[in-house]
């Protein structure tokens, strides 16, 4: 791994819209903002890809955004 990959999985989850690693909890729980793109999600506990359904941790700032049965985006775009 390069320096540069380490930086990167340092700063931040990966926004779905840009990719950017600038993803951020907003002020509401489950709320999440790309400080890249200006972009908003919300925290679904109903995954998008494939309907299956998880438990989503609102409070926690490491909440796991990604789906444990096929890892899509379990955020959906405000």
């Amino acid at each position: 791994m390069t320096a540069v990959d380490e930086a990167k999985a340092i700063l931040g989850p990966e926004c779905p819209n840009c990719h950017e690693p600038w993803l951020r909890p907003g002020a509401l729980p489950g709320r999440y903002r790309c400080l890249y793109c200006m972009s908003r999600y919300e925290l679904q506990s109903v995954c998008p890809n494939c309907g299956e359904h998880s438990t989503i941790v609102r409070m926690s700032t490491t909440a796991i955004v990604q789906c444990n049965h096929c890892r899509a985006s379990m955020l959906r775009a405000l």
